[in-house]
């Protein structure tokens, strides 16, 4: 049998090209190397019994309610549930910092920290909206080609510099995000460090850089684009767990004819006179289709399912220079009580529960951290980052349980001494488990089990490269056209008949489905 097209890679993005290229009555098939489809979108059931342990991505707001409503994922049961308040900063001087998507909750809140702050916070999310007005459409736009312009891709540039002309005084501003550093941004907005932290956080989360460094105000900016149910901005956890995402889209495949194949390794992709024709698995199976769609990273594509020789030499040289450098871990929690926060008490569910808790308590604090990776040692002061969806969502805990999420730097895939065993990756554990007692007595006694993944660990279960959640840094030389390679961003590769379809393409990484359906609107004009 032949297919219309093969797609490599059963994640979020994997399973939106399908159902668009389905859509247009393609014969489409997805493989999948794991046991479960959703890449690292995904809810496990075998972690902690009865618990739905959003492995790796834990939190949504980026994935494109265009893509919702085309594919009616609503009715195959993906249910978003706003976190309110966003976020609980606690700091060791007993006070603490709620946002959320009030501004006059806002306002009083950094009002406790810095009236001047208070008045100058919605300037800021004003700014970083005007930005996003321009930058978001580029989301689901395909790039232009700067290394060998057609006329449409010089209509394409010439219409990215029309619309930036709306940013009017904010140019400089839009420009600095793109390309700077968080914390000169931070600094030069807001005295209060408290503040400052608390947002400083999303600057380096997937990132292996401190906030001073350029590249992060970037990551930050990354983190206030998207919507929930229509509120811009506002992050939420998805009901049952962020496999709710992909076993909706698995579903919306399978209706409209997608087969789907776990526990189906690819090993090769097929190449015949120049052109993508098939997969070769694992097993040793053959499998021929008329296109091949990649939705894993491009080390996995381009240096272990081809050969090097039937890559341009540029090319090859362009995508070794991306940088797959990570230091994040993640380790899942399972609770008999919730946290007891010591600036904010009570151990039934309140505020100080619902969002992102931010246990971070000045910018310097983030500084230390990375100086530690940056020679090759997990932080001896982790910055640490918990939700606890359970808080909000009772499915994924038994009743009575609770279910915690930590995303946790600096933890680099390479360590300097050893490596990251059952030792190394417990030891780090206990200092982010210590970090959460500080704040919360009593905390470690509350954990019944624990799942801790090292970046290593991350590379291994999910595919990606480093342990890198973003397939790739997100850094300028490899954003917009320049992803993953200048003159390659148009989803297409130099083996004719293969593209890529993840989030080693525009627009990178996050749950967004943008990478996936762009794809899928280039792979049908090839034919």
């Amino acid at each position: 049998m032949t297919y219309d097209a093969i797609v490599i890679g059963g994640g979020h993005n994997g399973l939106v090209t399908a159902c668009y290229l389905a859509r247009a009555k393609w014969k489409v098939l997805v493989l999948e190397r794991r046991y479960i489809v959703g890449g690292a979108c995904v809810t496990e059931e075998r972690t902690f019994p009865g618990f739905k342990v959003s492995t790796a991505a834990y939190v949504n707001s980026l994935f494109r309610p265009e893509i919702i409503r085309d594919l009616r994922l609503r009715d195959y049961g993906f249910e978003l549930i706003e976190r309110n308040p966003a976020s609980f900063s606690p700091f060791p001087d007993g006070r603490y910092l709620m946002l959320g998507a009030d501004a006059e909750f806002n306002r009083r809140e950094i009002a406790k920290f810095s009236p001047k702050d208070a008045e100058r916070y919605p300037r800021y999310v004003e700014m970083l909206e005007r930005v996003a007005a321009v930058i978001e459409p580029t989301l689901i736009q395909t790039p232009p080609n700067p290394v060998r312009p057609g006329l449409d891709d010089l209509l394409s540039l010439g219409r990215l510099g029309l619309s930036a002309k709306r940013l009017d005084g904010s140019m400089g501003e839009a420009v600095e995000i793109l390309t700077g550093a968080a914390r000169p941004i931070l600094d030069r907005w807001f005295e209060s460090e408290e503040l400052k932290a608390t947002l400083a956080t999303d600057a380096i989360i997937g990132a292996f850089a401190s906030p001073s460094m350029p590249g992060t105000a970037y990551v930050l900016f990354h983190h206030v684009m998207g919507e929930t149910n229509g509120a811009r901005g506002v992050w939420s956890y998805v009901k049952g767990g962020m496999g709710g995402l992909t076993q909706a889209l698995a579903k919306a495949a399978a209706d409209l004819g997608v087969e789907i194949r776990t526990e189906s390794e690819v090993q090769r992709i097929l190449v015949e006179h120049g052109s993508a024709v098939g997969v070769v698995l694992a097993n040793g199976d053959e499998l021929r289709s008329r296109r091949v769609a990649s939705n894993v990273d491009c080390r996995l594509t381009f240096e272990t399912f081809l050969d090097a020789e039937q890559l341009p030499p540029d090319f090859v040289a362009e995508i070794r220079r991306i940088d797959y450098s990570s230091a994040s871990a993640k380790i899942n929690v399972a609770l008999s009580a919730l946290p007891n926060f010591t600036a904010c008490p009570g151990t039934t569910v309140g505020p100080q529960h619902r969002g992102t808790v931010h246990l971070c308590p000045d910018q310097d604090y983030i500084e230390r951290g990375y100086d530690d990776a940056k020679y090759g040692r997990a932080s001896a002061e982790p910055v640490v980052e918990c939700t606890i969806p359970s808080s909000v969502d009772p499915t994924v805990a038994p009743d009575g349980r609770h279910l915690m999420s930590m995303f946790c730097q600096y933890a680099p895939y390479r360590l300097a001494d050893g490596r990251w065993d059952e030792a190394a990756k417990n030891a780090f554990a206990d200092r982010c488990f210590g970090v959460v007692e500080r704040y919360a007595p009593g905390f470690t006694a509350s954990v019944t089990d624990r799942q801790v993944l090292s970046p290593v660990d991350i590379e291994e279960t999910f595919g990606l490269t480093g342990g890198n959640i973003f397939q790739g840094a997100m850094s300028l030389n490899k954003l917009f056209m320049f992803r993953p390679a200048p003159g390659w961003a148009k989803y297409r590769t130099p083996v004719r008949h293969l593209f890529l379809c993840g989030a080693a393409a525009h627009p990178g990484g996050g749950v967004m489905g943008a990478p996936g359906w762009n794809a899928a609107r280039e792979m049908l004009k090839s034919g």
